[in-house]
Formats: structure tokens, sequence, C-alpha cells
């Protein structure tokens, strides 16, 4: 399978980037793509009797991004060797270069990789059908299926991650799953919340009761009033897939968004998405509004990503801002018990929170020993015992997509400090942005990354002064629909 142009370079989480996990990041000195045969691990499987242990022997390769939990994984897959006696080679690479590869291989029919983080826009999307369809390695009757079952997953998580198209099938497990939150300096929201209060006429407590009317308005009062903190907010608003993003939230809270019957679009996916949306008066006033909410900004703002707002806002040049929730362990180093978490200000439609997870998938040409051996790890690696050691991990961690994980003691106290799992302190906050009527979700199409760029890239002249907010989208539009109607090769 073949793309009409090469995928954009994007990378969406680049402040969870963890150097040194190459093609050496493995358990074992096997070189990449060395197997045992099937007959072998027959035998092992005969002879233990244990379904853990019928693939001894065999080595697989798990491609990835260089995320969070595979960061950990990677770290220690010893528990994964000693309950099933298969050799994990871990490729840990740029989004870019992830998708080029798991492209050539599939498309060639090879199995170099057997396990794929499957990026539900860049590979899953265009790719799904080289990918093994889980609900048929979970109900196989020699294979262990998952503890608890899918219905463990997040819903609108095993939606987005796992699905694509009408048939039902899951290409994909819930594997991490960052979501953009409002995070603040709650130290200056209790000194100056009764006078914000009545200065302003409203409880400026964050949380998606807020609108983004509201927001603006604190941030510009933060901007005049408060002396310890030089702005109010910061936005990623640089040329950039953040930019996309950040504007995003502000789109769908005003009604707005890229194509007819979004949600199903986000959730399901589509080849065929149909006309884009930009044009309508509810994208012309989300552009407006985000135009003068960077105008109040952190002059850096225009330069910044997701990392610049991240590192703004722990330094203290910023008071609030809309970010992945996974930036909370490193928040809570920098400004300890300062910054917390609520779900995104609401427009006039709802508060959209834009959800950016990713699940793992299994090679559709994955074949005998290995394409069990994947499965086998799959399902270990996105088991509720996994996710909890991955948590805890010092080099990594995620955040966890089973609600039987969230169900645990130990997690749930950890959503209050003093808390030893530091990202579980935006529990509340993220647990309602994966509710069906506050998840934001992109376009589960093809040639979204085409889109994507074409957006940011009118939004970024809006905000350079060089259109207005209805020419921005006018333009996108224009992009994105002949974009569409160019089509994917497959």
């Amino acid at each position: 399978m073949t793309s009409s142009t090469p995928p954009p370079p994007l990378s969406r989480r680049g402040f969870l980037q963890f150097g040194g996990l190459g093609a050496g990041a493995l358990l074992g000195a096997s070189a990449l793509g060395g197997c045992t045969s099937n007959t072998a691990s027959t035998a092992v499987a005969s002879a233990t009797g244990d379904a853990w242990r019928q693939f001894a022997g065999t080595t697989i390769n798990f491609i990835s991004e260089n995320t969070a939990p595979t960061a950990a994984i990677a770290a220690d897959l010893r528990p994964f060797f000693e309950l099933t006696g298969i050799t994990v080679n871990v490729v840990s690479l740029e989004l870019q270069a992830l998708v080029q590869r798991v492209a050539l291989d599939l498309a060639g029919g090879q199995s170099q990789y057997d396990v794929i983080y499957a990026d539900p826009y860049q590979v899953l999307a265009p790719y799904s059908a080289g990918l093994a369809d889980l609900r048929e390695l979970n109900a196989g009757s020699s294979l262990p299926s998952l503890e608890q079952g899918f219905a463990d997953f997040i819903p609108t998580q095993l939606k987005a991650t796992g699905q694509f198209g009408a048939g039902g099938e899951i290409f994909a497990l819930p594997y991490d799953a960052p979501t953009m939150i409002w995070q603040y300096r709650a130290d200056i929201f209790d000194k100056y919340g009764d006078r914000m209060a009545s200065d302003l006429g409203f409880d400026p407590t964050p949380g998606s009761d807020r609108t983004w009317e509201e927001y603006w308005r604190i941030a510009d009062w933060i901007n005049k009033y408060v002396n310890e903190i030089p702005f109010g907010t910061g936005q990623q608003a640089k040329q950039h897939d953040s930019l996309m993003c950040d504007f995003s939230n502000v789109l769908w809270s005003y009604g707005g968004d890229y194509f007819e019957n979004g949600q199903d679009v986000g959730l399901y996916g589509t080849r065929e998405p149909g006309p884009c949306l930009l044009r309508q008066p509810e994208a012309v006033e989300a552009a407006q509004f985000y135009n003068r909410l960077v105008s109040i900004a952190h002059p850096g703002s225009r330069g910044w990503d997701w990392d610049g707002v991240a590192n703004a806002l722990r330094a203290g040049q910023i008071a609030m801002t809309p970010n992945w929730h996974e930036n909370a362990a490193s928040n809570e180093m920098a400004q300890p018990g300062r910054i917390d978490y609520a779900p995104l200000p609401r427009g006039p439609k709802r508060s959209a929170n834009i959800f950016g997870g990713t699940g793992i998938a299994i090679s559709g040409n994955s074949t005998g020993a290995r394409r069990g051996a994947a499965w086998l790890f799959a399902n270990w690696a996105t088991s509720p015992k996994t996710q909890l050691s991955n948590l805890k991990s010092r080099v990594g961690g995620g955040t966890p997509t089973r609600e039987s994980v969230y169900d645990l003691a130990e997690v749930e106290k950890a959503a209050h400090r003093p808390s030893k799992l530091p990202n579980m302190l935006t529990t509340a906050a993220v647990t309602t942005a994966w509710e069906p009527e506050y998840i934001g979700l992109r376009p589960k199409i093809p040639m979204w990354n085409e889109c994507d760029t074409a957006l940011f890239t009118e939004l970024s002249r809006m905000l350079a002064g060089q259109q207005s907010p209805e020419s921005a989208m006018n333009a996108a539009a224009d992009k994105i629909d002949k974009i569409v109607a160019r089509g994917w090769v497959a």
C-alpha cells in the first residue's frame, strides 16, 4: 500500500520523548526479525500445558513512537519474558519515521514488525486493512483472552484508538491516553480568587462551568493585576500540529467541526468525510475568539508547541494553559502542590478536550508463532497489572486506559495529594474529558495529516495578522476539500 503523498513530519507528544530506546532496547541479544519455528513453539506448549508459554523461544519486534508506556515497558521486559519465554525487540522512533517504516512493511507484505504503535491518523486510518482483527485473537481457543475483556477499556478510547469503519473490527488496544485539559496555578487562584470574583462578577474557579469568554477575562485580569505571574495564559500557537490541537478545543466548544457527524468520524473513521465545515459561522466565531485569546496570551505563544507552554507554566511565566495531562508529573516536580487540573472551558455548545491517544496493533502479515506471540505481548502490555506497573515506572509511565486500574485503592489514593503517582492528580479532569459529551476527536481519515497542515498554516497566517479569521477558515476549508477530493491511494 502506498500513499499519494508522504506523511508530513508531525509529533503529537514531544514532551514524552525518551532517548536511548532504539533497536537496542530489547530483552536478549537476538537480531531484529529472528524467530523460532511453529514446530518448536508447539512442542513447548505441549510440554508445559501453559497457554502463556506456547510460543516460548519466539522473537517478535515491536515498533513504537517514543512514548511513556513504551519507555516503561522497554526498561523492564523481564516480567514478560519470564511469563512467556518470548523475546521482544523494541524499536522506538519519532512518529514520522515509524509511519514510513510501517507503511513499507505492510505494503510489501512483510512482517518485520509484529506489534505496531498504530497512531489513529497516520497508521490506523490509512492501513487498517493490513492489521489483524484482535477480536479473533481474543476469541481464539488456544490463546489467553484479555483480562476482563474489551469492556474494561474506556469506551471512547477503544473506539477512537482501536476501530476504523463500520465493520466492528478492533484493530488496536488502547495503549496511551494523552488528553488536553485546563492546567492552572491553584495558588494564584486561591490568593486572588475573591478579588477576581468581585471584579469580574463570576466565580473564576477553573472547570467546565467556566466559558471561554470567562477564561479570556481571567487571563486579561491576571495580566493587569497579578505581579507574581507575567501573563494569565499561554497557548501552543506555533505553526505546528500543536496549533491545530489548541484551536480544535475552541472549535468544538463553539459547535464547529471539520466534517459532518464529526463525533462519529472521530470515533470510527471514514475514507469519505464529505465537505469541510470550517466555512460555517460557528467555526468562524471560534477562530475570531481564538485570535483574541492569543492576542493577550504570553507573546511566546506563537512560537510554542506543547513543550513550550508546559515549560512556561512550570517556570512561572503563565498562570494557566490548555495542555496534555501527562505533564502532571513534571509539573509536580517543578511547582509541587501549586498546579491543579480541570476540564477545559465550554463554549456555546460544550466543553471539548482533545484526545491524543493511540493503540497497539498486530500486523496482518505476522503468522504462526509470531502472530500468537504478538497477541500475548499486546495482551500483556495493556493488562491492568502492566498498566499499574507502568504508572509507577521511573523512566516512563503513561496513563491507564483500563477502567479497573482506576478502581484500585492505591490509584484512587494517588488522585489526591500527597501522591506517589502524580499523573493521577489529573484523574477527575481526564475521566470527565473522556466522556462522550466532553471528548474532542480529530477526524480519523487517511488524509488527515495533510488537512492538519492546511489548517495550522492558515491559522498561523491569521495570528500573524495576514488574514482575517473568516478568510483563514475559508482558505483552510478550500484546501481541505481539495485534499479530501483527491482521496487516499492505498
